[in-house]
């Protein structure tokens, strides 16, 4: 009998300290699905697939950043000015880890965290790589923390890209930047 009760005390105990487990997971109240999600893109292109394969070679770069979408909207020019120093797309300031040397604007960039900006034109974009890390919008931009900016020419597509995109591409020196969103696109070029 005492063994009886003593299961009985036990399952009892089991059962309140689980309900209370249970009571404080439902009290956590996770954030609604970003209507700007955020993506990265590597290069080399697909790396962490790659990595998987045992294919991936030296990773040199990835880029992460916001994914806004056009939705019938005027991007450049109007929801993004021109003249203005702003963020790429939405929410945080666009990211930019460096895994091995790479040139920009005859500029060495060193391992490490950058920030990436961009002043708009209609023929031509102003790149700004920033020192300043984890910052929201261009909201915290300190031109002080600028390491280079490079300009780089508009092209004009004649299909719209629906969400901001970015890819690297490979080139003969290294990997251009590709940057595309509404009926524009822009190469950003980088050497290795």
């Amino acid at each position: 009998m005492k063994k009886v009760l003593l299961l009985i005390f036990l399952l009892a105990c089991c059962t309140w300290a689980t309900q209370k487990g249970y009571a404080q997971q439902e009290q956590v109240k996770f954030p609604p699905l970003d209507v700007s999600p955020m993506d990265m893109s590597y290069y080399p292109p697909n790396y962490p697939a790659a990595k998987l394969r045992g294919n991936a070679g030296q990773l040199i770069m990835r880029v992460i950043y916001s994914r806004p979408q056009k939705k019938g909207r005027t991007i450049f020019g109007g929801l993004e000015p021109f003249g203005k120093v702003d963020r790429l797309g939405a929410n945080e300031a666009d990211e930019l880890d460096v895994f091995s040397p790479v040139t920009i604007g005859g500029k060495t960039l060193q391992p490490g965290r950058y920030t990436f900006y961009a002043i708009f034109q209609p023929d031509k974009w102003t790149f700004i790589v920033n020192s300043e890390t984890d910052t929201w919008g261009a909201f915290g931009y300190d031109p002080q923390k600028d390491i280079v900016r490079v300009d780089v020419p508009v092209q004009h597509l004649s299909e719209p890209v629906e969400a901001l995109s970015m890819v690297f591409q490979k080139t003969e020196k290294g990997a251009d930047l590709v940057i595309g969103w509404d009926t524009t696109m822009v190469r950003v070029p980088f050497t290795f």
